[in-house]
């Protein structure tokens, strides 16, 4: 059998032998580089420099990326790790001959301070390093065609011309977090933060408003270093915080190579998928255009700010690699920097309505599957252009936003639950094209054309073995056999495997309850179940309860005054309740006052126990007994005053209910014995009562319907959400908690005087 003998290469003889440093081969380019060294460069020695990841050293992060399925071919890489994070490097290894960086922050829109970090002191740390091993080092610096900012036409490959003072705009940027923090802890921000989370969580309880309020307060440090990072930016000419600080990077580089240095910056335009190597479509996660793609083919992606004659610039990663090795082959002179553009539009443009139509046309053949609806339905774009767009959103905005208002006034109900639902869902996708219309409405709207004359001269000097070997001439791609064949069903194809697996899958989802395991007698483990009763266990309130054991004792007349009586007070507890909870149960147990407490007893006793028993949803008592044949202790946990619960006796091993305070005599007050337990009392409760009994409440299970009754369900481990009112809803189905309906009854009695009708 013959041997097998490589193809002469010019750019492997060149790279032969030499010493490559390595950043960011933990991200879709850095890996796709290494793998492309390790192949057809094999006689290059290569370090990589990682950071630990948590509990990951770096050592062990490279040997879980060499162990991906594109690396198989690889036999025996020898790669050396560099442990250490480039904002404070290690010392590098003392005879390098080249380092390609590659590592940094692409996000958009990342907090100021985040993005100079590592777009800018990431840069400016590690050449520090490589000017330290006082070796002739060719420096490759990976960064983006779009560090031309807001410019229009063609741009050359050269350095962008701008007077901005790095260190200045370092200095600021760097003190931005404290800055901002400060500001969020004044008075205007915090008060504001406080009584719109009093507003929505008041009923739950101060502290659970309080935390909410601190998490707002966090939410909005960040959502105000974005802004400010994206808003100096744009005052400076750049479309946003990552191309500021990526061109602010690039000028540490040309200082880098003012001072004797040999130094290439390369920028490549958006990078996508392969187109054959390692193989066709292979690409890491969600790039620019992937998230547009997915929601155009299900249907969510209604318009979009671009004229369908703008081109989008973008390039497959191969391409990009290659021309990498081929730049680190072709070191420049020291001290003249050399620049390359890898992109697309100047030669071979891909425009916003070529691309519209291949994906319009593949998701036709290939669409997504809308649920039980048949295949999601594909928006038709007009391009109307970003000013219709933006009035498009904002009014879909301001109309969401009403809606949502009139929500929180409808009445519970399995219909408020639903329209809860679909709003929900619309606010997500209106959130969604928020995001994205801000992000790339600069990019969609540019009008730019890099000219790639160096990268191309570059490519045509290679050998023929070399330019099939390291393909990366943009020109001659076919746009619609890379996007309709390769790159689209390359990034739909996870999606549906996805999606095939939610409907296979049998772990419990939000919706169905947890199951419940029973303990052995011999168990050293407890378990409680805690059960609220008003609009959980059965439907029901605090004003229909009191005029249940009321009602009996009148004449007709009267009963017609006292329902009159209450129903005018109904708006004062409405405000009570709203206020907080425990403000409705003391309005309305004063109204309890003179009775004499035996005598509610014996009205219970006699006329209600049938009439409470029957009104308790069926699924309910169901599983209150299937705890109790687990062994499960059961505990009712209501604020409705103890009488009420007499009937409920035999079905839990403890009850806490609100206790009336009497007199002497054994009347009622009007007051309570103790405060009643709501909101976060609830919680304590839960968790002191548990730590009595040695029960760990991680094991416990709490069913409760209202908002109020957050702090009782987040006490446990497995907290149900019954019937829920829209906030305890949302909540629920933020945090994955199981969400069900027990339904009253069907025979069941909702007259106001069931005593009355007994006697």
């Amino acid at each position: 059998m013959g041997r097998i003998t490589r193809v002469t290469s010019e750019i492997r003889e060149r790279l032969a032998g030499q010493h490559v440093l390595l950043t960011g081969v933990t991200g879709f380019v850095g890996e796709a580089l290494l793998h492309l060294l390790l192949t057809e460069v094999p006689d290059v020695r290569l370090s990589v420099l990682v950071r630990p990841k948590g509990s990951t050293s770096g050592t062990d992060r490279i040997a879980k990326l060499l162990a991906k399925p594109i690396f198989e071919t690889v036999a025996d890489a020898q790669v050396n790790v560099v442990e250490g994070d480039l904002s404070d490097p290690p010392a590098l290894p003392d005879d390098l001959d080249a380092v390609v960086h590659s590592a940094g922050d692409v996000s958009f829109d990342p907090p100021v301070d985040e993005g100079f970090v590592t777009n800018v002191v990431g840069v400016r740390e590690l050449l520090k390093r490589v000017e330290e091993t006082g070796r002739d080092i060719h420096y490759l610096h990976v960064s983006t065609a779009y560090v031309s900012g807001r410019r229009r036409g063609h741009i050359p490959e050269g350095p962008v011309d701008h007077a901005v003072d790095v260190e200045a705009e370092l200095t600021w940027g760097l003190a931005q977090r404290a800055a901002v923090e400060e500001r969020s802890r004044g008075v205007e921000v915090i008060s504001r933060l406080r009584k719109q989370a009093e507003r929505e969580h008041g009923r739950a309880g101060l502290m659970t408003a309080a935390a909410a309020a601190e998490e707002a307060r966090k939410k909005w440090v960040k959502d105000e270093l974005v802004r400010l990072g994206t808003e100096r930016a744009r005052s400076l000419g750049w479309t946003d915080c990552y191309t500021f600080t990526k061109a602010l990077g690039e000028r540490v580089v040309e200082a880098h190579a003012a001072r004797g240095n040999r130094a290439t910056i390369y920028r490549p335009a958006i990078i996508e998928s392969a187109l054959t190597r390692p193989h066709p479509g292979w690409i890491e996660g969600f790039k620019m255009a992937e998230p547009l793609i997915l929601a155009y083919g299900r249907g969510e992606l209604p318009l979009f700010p671009a004229a369908a004659d703008t081109a989008i610039d973008i390039v497959p990663v191969d391409h990009v690699v290659a021309s990498i090795v081929a730049c680190l082959a072709h070191p420049p002179a020291h001290g003249d920097p050399a620049y390359f553009h890898l992109a697309s539009g100047d030669r071979n443009p891909v425009t916003f309505g070529m691309l519209y139509e291949t994906v319009r046309a593949y998701f036709s053949k290939e669409p997504f599957a809308a649920g039980d609806r048949g295949a999601a339905r594909l928006p038709e774009w007009t391009f109307p252009g970003g000013a219709s767009v933006e009035r498009v959103m904002a009014t879909g905005e301001k109309v969401h936003k009403i809606a949502d208002t009139l929500l929180g006034l409808a009445p519970r109900s399995d219909r408020t639950r639903g329209w809860a639902r679909d709003l929900d869902r619309q606010g997500r996708r209106l959130k969604f094209l928020r995001r994205y219309l801000d992000l790339y409405k600069e990019y969609a709207q540019a009008d730019l054309r890099f000219v790639d004359a160096n990268t191309l001269a570059l490519y045509r000097s290679l050998s023929p073995a070399d330019q099939e070997t390291f393909a990366f001439d943009t020109g001659v791609i076919d746009w619609h056999e890379y996007l309709h064949d390769i790159h689209v069903p390359s990034v739909t194809k996870p999606v549906r495997e996805l999606d095939e697996l939610r409907k296979l899958r049998k772990k419990p989802v939000p919706g169905r309850m947890p199951r419940i395991s029973a303990t052995s007698p011999t168990e050293e483990k407890r378990v409680a179940a805690f059960f609220d009763l008003d609009g959980t266990l059965m439907s029901s309130n605090v004003i229909e309860t009191y005029l249940w054991l009321r009602l009996g004792e009148l004449s007709g007349t009267k009963k017609a005054a006292e329902i009159a009586r209450m129903a005018g007070k109904v708006p004062k507890y409405v405000w009570a309740d709203r206020a907080e909870r425990s403000s409705l149960l003391r309005t309305v147990y004063k109204e309890y006052a003179g009775a004499r407490l035996s005598d509610l007893d014996g009205i219970v006793d006699e006329h209600l126990t049938t009439h409470i028993l029957g009104r308790l949803a069926p699924d309910a008592v169901r599983r209150i007994r299937e705890h109790r044949a687990a062994g499960h202790l059961t505990v009712l946990v209501t604020g409705a005053i103890r009488p009420l619960t007499r009937p409920l006796l035999p079905l839990f091993d403890h009850i806490e209910a609100a206790d009336l305070a009497v007199d002497d005599r054994g009347y009622c007050t009007g007051h309570l014995a103790a405060s009643p337990l709501v909101g976060e009392s609830r919680g304590s409760f839960v968790r002191e009562w548990s730590r009595r009994e040695g029960i760990s409440t991680a094991d416990c299970f709490a069913y409760a319907d209202s908002h109020s009754d957050l702090p009782l369900l987040a006490a446990v481990g497995h907290p149900v959400a019954v019937r829920p009112d829209v906030p305890l809803f949302r909540h629920a189905k933020k945090s994955h908690w199981a969400i069900v309906d027990w339904e009253s009854p069907g025979h069941a009695s909702r007259t106001l005087d069931p005593a009355g009708l007994r006697r």
